[in-house]
C-alpha cells in the first residue's frame, strides 16, 4: 500500500469513529445531539482539504467536540523546522486525524482527550494516544481505562503499553506547575515500523479501545451526587487543562501552523474555568 492510498484510508477510518463515538455518547445524554459543521480551505489556498466538527452541550457532556480532518499542501516557513521531514519535503505536508476533548459536567466523571493522526512529510507516521484527566481520581476508572489502551499496545508489541504509557506521563505534564495533567494514559508519536499497515492497525485499536471503555465510564459515574465545593473543584481543575492546551499541546500548535479552522483545534477548551 501507498503513502496516498493509506492516508485516504486513515481519513475514512478516521470518519468512521467519529461518527460511532458520536452516536455512542448521543446515547448518554437524554436531549442533547452533536451539532455538524464542515469547513474548507477556498481554491488557490496554500492549503487544501478540509474537516467536519461536531459539537455536542447536554447535561452530562457539559461540552464535547469530536473533530476531523484531512489537509495537505504547504506548512508556513517557520514551522518546517518544527515538523519531521517538512524541510525535506520543502513544506509540503499532508496530515488527517480524528481529535476528542470531552468535559463533563459532573465532577466525578473525569474529563477525557483521544487524538489519532496520520501525517506525511519526505515520509510518513502515525501518532495520538488517549489520556484521563479526572478532578478526583477513582482506582477503578483509572484501571479499565488503562487495561483498554494496554489491550491495544499489546496487541501491537509486548513492549508498547510501557514505552506508550511513560511517553504520556512525560508530555502531559505542567512543569510550571510541577504536576501531571490527569492518570496518564498512552502517547505515541513518530510511529513508522518497517510494517506500515501494522501501525495503522494498531491505530485503530487504540480507537476501539477507547470506543469501548470511556462509555462505561461515563455511565457509571454521571449521576453520582456532588455539591458545590465539587463542582468549584472540577472548574479549577479545568483551568490545569487550559495551562496545558495554551502552552504545551502539538496539536494546537499544528492547528496554528497549518491554518486550521481556529474553533477545530481550540475546541479542548472548556466552556467554564476557574483560577
Amino acid at each position: 500500500m501507498n503513502d496516498q492510498n493509506l492516508a485516504s484510508d486513515a481519513a475514512a477510518y478516521f470518519r468512521d469513529l467519529q461518527g460511532r463515538i458520536c452516536s455512542s455518547f448521543e446515547t448518554l445524554e437524554d436531549k442533547g445531539t452533536f451539532t455538524h459543521r464542515t469547513w474548507s480551505r477556498p481554491e488557490g489556498h496554500r492549503l487544501q482539504g478540509g474537516g467536519e466538527m461536531r459539537l455536542m452541550r447536554g447535561q452530562v457532556f457539559e461540552k464535547v467536540g469530536v473533530n476531523v480532518s484531512h489537509v495537505w499542501g504547504t506548512l508556513q516557513p517557520q514551522f518546517k523546522t518544527q515538523i519531521p521531514g517538512a524541510e525535506e519535503s520543502q513544506g509540503n505536508f499532508q496530515a488527517c486525524g480524528i481529535s476528542l476533548v470531552a468535559h463533563m459536567f459532573n465532577p466525578y466523571v473525569p474529563t477525557v482527550h483521544m487524538n489519532l493522526r496520520y501525517l506525511r512529510t519526505s515520509h510518513a507516521w502515525f501518532g495520538g494516544g488517549s489520556d484521563l484527566t479526572p478532578t478526583f481520581p477513582n482506582a477503578e476508572d483509572t484501571a479499565s481505562f488503562h487495561d483498554a489502551l494496554r489491550g491495544a499496545c499489546d496487541s501491537y508489541r509486548a513492549d508498547a503499553y510501557r514505552e506508550f504509557k511513560e511517553a504520556c506521563d512525560r508530555y502531559f505534564y505542567l512543569p510550571h506547575r510541577e504536576e501531571p495533567r490527569g492518570v496518564g494514559g498512552i502517547f505515541f508519536d513518530q510511529l513508522a515500523s518497517a510494517d506500515p499497515l501494522a501501525d495503522f492497525a494498531f491505530v485503530r485499536a487504540v480507537g476501539e479501545a477507547f470506543l469501548g471503555v470511556f462509555p462505561k465510564i461515563v455511565a457509571r459515574r454521571k449521576d453520582a451526587a456532588f455539591d458545590a465545593h465539587a463542582r468549584d473543584q472540577l472548574l479549577v481543575k479545568r483551568g490545569r487543562y487550559v495551562e496545558f492546551n495554551l502552552v504545551y499541546d502539538r496539536g494546537t500548535q499544528f492547528g496554528f501552523g497549518t491554518d486550521a479552522d481556529p474553533e477545530a483545534y481550540l475546541m479542548s477548551l472548556p466552556p467554564l474555568v476557574r483560577w
